[in-house]
């Protein structure tokens, strides 16, 4: 019986963790995938457990009543909670209220339990002995979720099903405790009901959580989803109307096919017709394939190297039949070849070189994006560079982030280069920016382009390198891996964009 405890606290110090991994990536993927998000989550969900603890003094009778009582609630709340959060994103006035009040509640009720359970053994064992298990199996529980939530539970179970499991585990072992302790619960017998009740909701909801998913991301989207997949680096979904397909990472919109041409086009041509015959090209990112199906349109170019990080948003590239038609099955080319990988690490691993390299990211959200333009990682592009190559980078908005943008080109400048921003408008995103770079040939605008662009002309291509004073340079600090300054430029610009 005492086993038992014991194997509950590692049960309860698992789920509880994975409610606040489940909520703190339900909060990064709604609000913006940050940092932000997971410490004020992880911040809030520790404050709760101590008023759980606090709260546990004022239990002194019917212990193992309170708690399998209070073990249904957290499968309840936790089971529920990325279900309620997701539907309920764009259903009410402050998001955030829910979210902490989620947060506050599942940290309050589990602080409650290891307090419980160490009132209801320490009549039974040792109190040196109680104390060292009990916290050695939250110990190990908590260790366990970190590692299964990543590289297990999101890839392969999604936020809505794991937490549904999650919550099952805790039921079950209020379950189990009644059957144990059915001597010491009066009134067993309408615990036993909710139990089993709560169990088979629970059931349902994680049988049925794939439609749930699907439901509750159709709420948030405006258009029909049509794809939704969480890897182990990001959620892909993708929507569908009449009129163009939309790629969104992390709720992120990517692009939209009505009008990624004009991203694509500026993002490759403005550098790589600038340049005679060339042979090899590396994309970083663009993992879509849509940056490839430009660079294939000159045909002197015998090797693409495609490096990005996620082998699912490359497969499903390569092999869906609407997605496939819109680059033309460029990943599938001969010329093509993809490595999945981490591009700060292959950056720094090989010493191929190339006469053009488009770096094509997303936005810096994060720090573990945020590596990706920092001084040090342009620097070590520079080795993969020709003689006469270039070097493009998408650089965000210079008119909704203008400190981002400059911040881009001025740490591109620091590691070497001579920078040549332009920018264009997307109607999808608004104004957005780009950064070519040289190491010592002067860039010059291409002389012609090929013949079958719908955007990118001579004329165009003037008119990009102006800026207007609302977006013009404005001095920043260099991106560093120890300042991260355009992550928090980044932040701070897009928030008050967006609200």
């Amino acid at each position: 019986m005492n086993l038992f405890y014991f194997f509950s606290v590692f049960i309860v110090a698992t789920c509880g963790l994975i409610y606040e991994l489940v909520v703190g990536a339900i909060a990064s993927y709604l609000l913006g995938d940050s940092v932000t998000q997971f410490s004020t989550v992880i911040g809030t969900y520790l404050f709760a457990m101590g008023v759980g603890s606090f709260l546990s003094k004022f239990v002194t009778k019917r212990l193992v009543h309170t708690f399998i009582k209070v073990e249904i609630l957290i499968g309840l709340f936790g089971g529920f909670s990325a279900t309620i959060l997701f539907a309920m994103f764009d259903h009410v006035s402050s998001f955030r209220t829910l979210l902490y009040s989620v947060i506050m509640i599942i940290g309050i009720l589990v602080g409650v339990e290891i307090p419980l359970v160490m009132k209801i053994l320490k009549d039974r064992i040792e109190f040196n002995k109680l104390v060292s298990h009990v916290f050695s199996f939250d110990y190990i529980g908590a260790l366990l979720a970190s590692l299964a939530f990543p590289l297990i539970l999101v890839p392969y179970l999604g936020l809505i099903r794991t937490s549904f499991l999650f919550g099952m585990l805790n039921v079950g072992v209020a379950l189990m405790t009644l059957i144990l302790f059915k001597g010491e619960t009066r009134g067993s017998r309408s615990l036993v009901g909710f139990s089993i009740i709560s169990l088979l909701v629970l059931t349902v909801g994680f049988v049925f959580s794939e439609r749930i998913t699907q439901f509750t991301e159709q709420m948030a989207y405006n258009d029909q989803v049509i794809y939704s997949h969480s890897t182990h680096y990001q959620r892909i979904l993708i929507t569908k109307n009449p009129h163009e397909l939309k790629l969104f990472l992390n709720g992120n919109l990517q692009f939209s096919s009505r009008d990624e041409y004009r991203y694509h086009e500026p993002l490759v041509h403005t550098g790589l017709a600038s340049l005679k015959d060339p042979k090899k090209v590396l994309i970083l990112g663009g993992g879509d394939g849509l940056a490839v199906r430009e660079v294939l349109k000159y045909p002197s170019v015998e090797k693409i190297l495609l490096v990005d990080l996620d082998d699912k948003m490359t497969q499903i590239f390569k092999t869906n039949d609407l997605l496939t038609a819109l680059n033309q099955k460029s990943l599938t080319n001969p010329k093509v070849e993809v490595l999945n990988g981490d591009a700060f690490e292959w950056a720094k691993s090989t010493f191929e070189k190339f006469d053009f390299v488009i770096v094509d990211f997303p936005d810096p959200t994060n720090f573990s994006l945020g590596k990706l333009y920092t001084q040090k990682f342009y620097a070590s592009l520079a080795s993969h560079l020709t003689e006469n190559g270039l070097l493009v980078v998408q650089s965000t908005s210079p008119f909704v982030a203008r400190k981002s943008f400059w911040c881009i080109a001025e740490t591109i400048q620091a590691a070497g280069f001579k920078t040549y921003p332009y920018h264009v408008y997307v109607p999808s995103f608004g104004e957005w920016g780009f950064v070519i770079a040289s190491l010592d040939k002067d860039y010059k605008q291409p002389e012609s382009y090929p013949a079958d662009l719908k955007f990118v002309n001579a004329k165009v291509s003037d008119d990009m390198f102006n800026f207007p004073p609302d977006m013009a340079y404005l001095k920043v600090d260099v991106n560093k891996l120890n300042n991260q300054a355009l992550v928090k430029y980044f932040e701070d610009e897009w928030a008050h964009y967006t609200h």
